[in-house]
């Protein structure tokens, strides 16, 4: 289940990328789209198997309420937007492979909330993931970025947006779960940016077979089904499991991109590619570790 999720995730990614190559539409269009049309249907979805009291009880605490449009319109706004910016200014695999350095802000974002130096396993997390960033967008070369510099600002401006995203809703998540704070948010955030991005001004006398097919696949091949398939799949998994079988989400991004779409990725950029999924597999496993630890701990009592 976790590695159907991270597919999808990954191919809904691909899909935005034709979308923008095939349409005239700017990023605040598609994302207004997506987040509308997946916490609508979450919502819905929630509502019929385990009712709407059930589905609505996020807003019945004032304080709650401030943090989840907080998260809606901060987090998961920004993760969405930044992702298909970068997408939009360069491919789905460079726009993946950046996001996925967030757990690097988070490691940067706990050192200096505690004023301790990371950990041997963090540093060489950390270095591994520089020098991916280097070789990825430089190709080896100090003189030239292989990819545009809208496009790389819009992946780190994501990644940091992911640190915010896992960090900031721990305590709404525990309280409500996350099909309701996930749903409402989408719903927040698409709101919001329809404001300054309405899907109604979308030019939709392009519309063929190709686009609708494109949009139902990001909305529900790449929101929906690997959302819950993901979440299913911690019933039989720890998170930091999970984690490492999330990592097929940047691999299939990289393979489906320079295979299928013939985007061009030189050896040098897939080392950077390489650095930077190994770099999150050993915070991964680290998290893996501390689990079956505490795991071993609890059954000898």
């Amino acid at each position: 289940m976790v590695l159907c999720a991270a597919v999808c995730w990954a191919l809904s990614g691909i899909a935005a990328q034709l979308f923008f190559q095939h349409f005239a539409a700017a990023p605040g269009i598609l994302v207004s789209i997506r987040l509308l049309s997946a916490g609508v249907i979450m919502i819905l979805l929630q509502s019929l198997i385990q009712g709407t009291k059930n589905a609505f009880s996020v807003w019945s605490h004032k304080k709650d309420r401030l943090t989840l449009l907080v998260f809606g319109l901060i987090g998961m706004l920004g993760v969405q937007y930044t992702f298909f910016a970068a997408i939009h200014h360069g491919n789905a695999a460079t726009a993946t492979l950046l996001q996925y350095l967030g757990p690097i802000f988070i490691i940067v974002y706990v050192s200096l909330q505690f004023r301790r130096m990371p950990g041997s396993r963090e540093l060489i997390a950390f270095l591994l993931a520089l020098t991916g960033i280097f070789f990825m967008t430089t190709s080896g070369s100090v003189d030239s970025l292989t990819i545009t510099l809208e496009a790389f600002i819009w992946g780190i401006l994501s990644a940091i947006a992911a640190a915010f995203y896992t960090l900031f809703p721990a305590k709404l998540l525990k309280a409500w779960g996350p099909v309701s704070v996930v749903g409402w948010s989408m719903v927040i955030g698409g709101v919001g940016l329809s404001l300054f991005h309405p899907p109604w001004f979308f030019d939709w006398s392009q519309g063929s077979l190709l686009l609708f097919a494109l949009l139902a696949f990001i909305v529900i091949v790449g929101t929906i089904t690997p959302f819950y398939l993901f979440l299913d799949s911690l019933r039989f998994v720890t998170p930091a499991q999970a984690s490492i079988l999330g990592s097929a989400e940047p691999l299939t991004a990289v393979l489906v991109t320079t295979v299928f779409l013939h985007t061009p990725m030189d050896p040098v950029q897939l080392l950077g590619s390489l650095c930077i999924i190994v770099s999150v597999l050993v915070l991964a496993l680290r998290s893996a570790r501390k689990d079956a630890s505490g795991a071993d701990k609890t059954a000898s009592g």
